[in-house]
């Protein structure tokens, strides 16, 4: 088995998911008292979040790509960064190592593929949803056709993820917010939504909806599990 490097603690809450989500696959996969073998370096997500919002995003991916050298250090096998937006800091973090780098939107867009969706809605924070990043890669490596939420419904999404999900707090009302957003871009032709930020999943899930939903945290987990695993 391989050695799983999560980059985590943006937030913990969802980084908490990550390796539950990783333990339980390898368990279900190899029975027994499996579980995975992993090396987590967790950040203070405050000092990342001041970077966000101030547009110091080099600075950012200073600081995730020095936790990436650590992570090859202590013998890891891959690195995972275990959010979606900071993938905009991604090509920092593989400059940094000469691990492989899961990108979580990259098996994000294999599982849409492979499941035959051609048009999709985008949920995530305000930098995800719109900056090229993250969904340019899903249209050009993929060939999918990608929505986002107006103005004022990202900004509702933003606001929920930063204030509540990241903070461990699920609100009734934001969560029925985020389901009328979910039917506003299924009016505009979506086939499924990507939960594109790791928090997302604690507060919606596919037995909220008759659409499909992809949570991005679980598909990159099980992605790593798939690596681990692998020959």
């Amino acid at each position: 088995m391989k050695t799983i490097g999560l980059l985590g603690g943006m937030s913990w809450e969802s980084t908490l998911t990550y390796y539950q989500a990783i333990n339980r696959a390898v368990s279900e996969r190899l029975g027994q008292l499996h579980s995975a073998k992993i090396i987590l370096n967790s950040v203070d997500f405050h000092e990342i979040e001041q970077l966000q919002a101030s547009g110091d995003w080099h600075r950012a991916g200073q600081i995730l790509a020095s936790a990436a050298k650590s992570i090859d250090a202590a013998g890891a096998d891959c690195i995972l960064i275990c959010t979606n937006t900071m993938h905009k800091v991604a090509e920092q973090v593989t400059n940094a190592t000469p691990l492989p780098l899961l990108h979580i939107a990259e098996a994000t867009g294999r599982k849409l593929k492979q499941d035959g969706i051609k048009k999709v809605a985008l949920l995530g924070t305000n930098f995800t949803m719109e900056q090229d990043f993250y969904k340019q890669k899903l249209i050009d490596d993929f060939d999918l056709s990608v929505i986002i939420p107006d103005r004022d419904q990202r900004s509702v999404i933003h606001s929920v993820i930063y204030e509540e999900l990241c903070l461990g707090k699920v609100v009734s009302e934001s969560k029925s917010a985020y389901l009328e957003i979910i039917d506003s871009l299924v009016a505009e032709g979506a086939e499924a939504v990507i939960l594109g930020c790791t928090e997302i999943g604690l507060l919606v899930s596919g037995q909220d909806c008759d659409i499909p939903l992809y949570d991005t945290t679980m598909i990159h987990a099980l992605a790593a599990v798939d690596f681990a695993l692998s020959e």
